[in-house]
């Protein structure tokens, strides 16, 4: 997977501020490290490529404490723990500080905490959040040994004016050692640990000359991309707490970098003109479709009308075509003396031929085409044979109180 790992500066972040940078394939292929504004970084080469930002080590500091039970994952409470906790080691406020635990930490364990400023942290990744990097992880450039037989590790880094040997893997309860790297220095970390002596050093460019003369022995050539890659790799997470980068964030920064390749990069090209046309088509179909059911629904109102005007050539102006066929049909039925579904006869008719022959009635009252019948007295075996015989007549009934409603169907 492609990576854009970032070198956040100590600096607060500006539009001029220069972001140091390593573009990898992957966080273990080797590559060299340049420096851009945020505007400038590269974009990781592939739709799925990360942005890890990695947290100098000056910015960093480290603290061992031991979780109280019920307390683990990266909770509100977690963090109010560790700021009781962390309160008289620390010089600054608590609430100014950013935390983040190790890996897999677990209650009642005792794990390393690293701390640094909380503005600072978040001035840096929201530059790179407002440049269109979103940060998929946090790591810090070098990270206490948790493994339970830790390995010595010296390191030499910086430039000639302010050079530093960077020391881990003390033992299990050191975490990561800064010391100036001079005579003074040299000699407080031979004398931390025999080893110290034997152990490779791996240095900088920069700082190589002066760490082989302090030393008295050669040193291996580390170009800072290698240390980046490596700080990537591992399996830190600083974003915690309210910078916390999981679940529901991630998945939302994840689908923007997505988006963003999808969008942007070569390799998508053909996609996006396949999408294009798609949508191109699909859009000329609603829109063929769109218009064949308009003119179909034309050809149905036009037959309407020519039925409307060629039985009934009194009608000059068609409005609403089958309401003035429904009047006109009901003014032919009254002049010729026909009945209608709607008469009182009709009704009754209905209704004689539905019910039980054995019931009487009691009370009819007819008002705008529909009769209540009251003495019926029909159980709902009665009521039921009833309904279907009136529905398949065109009719439907209903009971209400003790009374039932006769009307025809089209009238509900």
């Amino acid at each position: 997977m492609s990576s854009l790992i970032v070198y956040l500066p100590l600096e607060p972040a500006g539009p001029a501020t220069l972001y140091g940078y390593v573009l990898a394939p992957d966080k273990r292929a080797p590559a060299s490290a340049a420096s851009a504004p945020v505007a400038l970084l590269p974009q990781p080469a592939q739709s799925n490529g990360e942005v890890v930002a990695v947290v100098p080590i000056a910015a960093l500091s480290w603290q061992r404490v031991t979780l109280p039970p019920g307390t683990s994952g990266t909770s509100a409470r977690l963090r109010a723990v560790l700021d009781g906790l962390l309160e008289e080691r620390l010089l600054d406020d608590p609430q100014a500080l950013h935390f983040a635990v190790q890996p897999q930490a677990r209650a009642g364990a005792t794990v390393w905490v690293a701390a640094c400023d909380k503005a600072w942290l978040r001035g840096a990744i929201g530059a790179l959040e407002a440049a269109k990097r979103p940060v998929s992880r946090i790591v810090p450039e070098f990270a206490p040994d948790m493994s339970p037989a830790p390995q010595l590790s010296l390191h030499a880094v910086g430039t000639p004016e302010e050079a530093r040997l960077v020391m881990t893997g003390l033992s299990t309860h050191s975490g990561v050692t800064v010391l100036p790297l001079s005579r003074a220095g040299v000699a407080l970390a031979l004398s931390t640990d025999p080893d110290a002596s034997a152990t490779e050093v791996a240095a900088e460019p920069a700082v190589a000359e002066l760490a082989e003369q302090l030393l008295q022995r050669q040193v291996r050539l580390e170009q800072p991309a290698q240390r980046w890659l490596r700080a990537a790799a591992s399996p830190w997470d600083l974003a915690q707490f309210e910078l916390a980068n999981s679940g529901r964030s991630r998945a939302m920064k994840r689908l923007g970098t997505y988006w963003q390749a999808l969008a942007r990069a070569p390799q998508w090209r053909a996609v996006r003109w396949g999408f294009g046309l798609l949508l191109l088509a699909n859009l000329a179909g609603l829109n063929a479709w769109a218009w064949r059911e308009r003119s179909t629904l034309e050809q149905e109102r036009t037959a309407v009308r020519t039925a409307l005007t060629q039985t009934f050539p009194n009608v000059r102006v068609v409005v609403d075509a089958p309401v003035q066929m429904e009047r006109e049909v009901a003014a032919l039925r009254q002049a010729t003396g026909a009945a209608s579904g709607r008469d009182l006869e009709s009704l009754l008719g209905a209704l004689s031929t539905a019910a039980p022959a054995n019931k009487s009635v009691n009370a009819i009252e007819f008002v705008a085409g529909e009769i209540r019948v009251k003495g019926l007295d029909l159980n709902p075996t009665e009521t039921t044979n009833a309904n279907r015989k009136l529905q398949a007549a065109g009719y439907v009934a209903r009971l209400e109180g003790d009374s039932l409603l006769v009307r025809p169907e089209a009238a509900q």
